[in-house]
């Protein structure tokens, strides 16, 4: 079904951010109950508050029916990790569209309604939804790094496999030019490259492996740079 630009497309948004505002405000009425003593009125609220979440779920899963999965053992590792990837996306964006424009704006009306408190409490959830974008995008990051690792197995894999019918394997060497050679983690096989760089770790595009600090280490295990060799290329054909 598409829901491109539909009217249905934005009932189900609405659908899905009434029932998720339920849950949370169930939640907080089983909180209230369970300070007054009252715990048969809080699992009630609670009980409620998971059966809004399944309704949250199902218009979610119409919203986005790419990130539906059926039997995650079916999935291949790249599909899993596209699935994963499309999470991030949606998280970044939401979290980007929270601190950049909506508690923003929240703060400069409640500024004019000179709200004290509701100005602090929207400043303190802009700084939070800032720090969730940044962990996504980090997320999102490592992922594409595992990508270019889980690339490098399988190319491995394809050359043993190759050698069996003795098919010899193609000659690989390293670049040799600080500003494109490639570095390998021996204890990941993450790939650092230069052009790239890692500005999630302060290293800017276009760094020399050389010329990152020794305190560096690897982004995905946490290794030294000390793990890191030259990464060898097979030659174009």
């Amino acid at each position: 079904m598409d829901l491109s630009n539909s009217k249905t497309a934005k009932n189900l948004a609405d659908a899905f951010a009434g029932e998720s505002m339920a849950n949370r405000k169930y939640l907080f009425f089983a909180d209230v109950a369970r300070k007054l003593g009252m715990t048969d009125l809080a699992k009630l609220f609670r009980e409620t508050a998971n059966q809004e979440t399944e309704h949250a779920f199902a218009h979610f899963r119409l919203l986005h029916p790419e990130l539906v999965v059926e039997d995650a053992a079916a999935l291949s590792d790249a599909e899993k990790q596209a699935l994963a990837a499309r999470c991030l996306e949606l998280a970044i964006e939401g979290e980007t569209y929270e601190h950049t424009i909506m508690y923003p704006g929240f703060a400069e009306q409640a500024r004019v309604d000179r709200d004290g408190g509701a100005v602090a409490e929207f400043q303190e959830q802009e700084a939070e939804s800032r720090e969730h974008a940044a962990m996504f995008r980090q997320a999102a990051h490592r992922f594409g790094l595992l990508t270019h690792i889980e690339n490098h197995h399988a190319q491995q894999y394809t050359e043993a496999l190759q050698a069996l019918s003795g098919v010899a394997p193609q000659v690989k060497i390293a670049a040799g030019d600080p500003a494109t050679q490639k570095w390998m983690c021996l204890q990941c096989a993450m790939i650092y490259d230069p052009v790239a760089g890692d500005p999630d770790s302060g290293i800017a595009p276009g760094t020399p492996f050389e010329d990152i600090p020794e305190d560096w280490f690897c982004p995905i295990c946490g290794a030294t740079k000390k793990s890191f060799v030259p990464h060898a290329e097979a030659i174009a054909a």
